[in-house]
């Protein structure tokens, strides 16, 4: 099992998840934070830390489609260790829904 970053994270990115994973598995997007499925060793502390709840276990319903996209841009984006800043307006998109349209496949800058 691995866990995987849903639509829920894009436009918010709290970062609150990445200080405890242990393995470093976490890499950014411009708007959004993804798991290293590969490197993902399935503890589970990443997912209560997520604010938004877009942290899951890739057994809720179309992980496939949530796997292959956090592994493709796990492959692209750079690593991420530290928590940064989320954008100004995060609060505002952590209440929206179906977000993935808005996704960036531009790594950070």
């Amino acid at each position: 099992m691995t866990y995987i970053v849903t639509d829920a994270c894009i436009k918010c990115k709290y970062q609150d998840c990445i200080e405890v994973c242990p393995v470093d598995c976490f890499y950014e997007g411009k708007n959004m934070i993804v798991i290293n499925t590969e490197d993902c060793i399935d503890c589970a502390v990443c997912e209560p830390e997520c604010p938004v709840d877009a942290i899951k276990p890739d057994t809720i319903p179309d992980a496939g489609k949530w796997i292959e996209l956090n592994q493709r841009l796990a492959e692209k984006w750079p690593n991420i260790t530290e928590k940064g800043t989320p954008p100004d307006d995060a609060d505002v998109w952590a209440q929206k829904d179906n977000k993935l349209a808005l996704l960036s496949e531009a790594p950070a800058s």
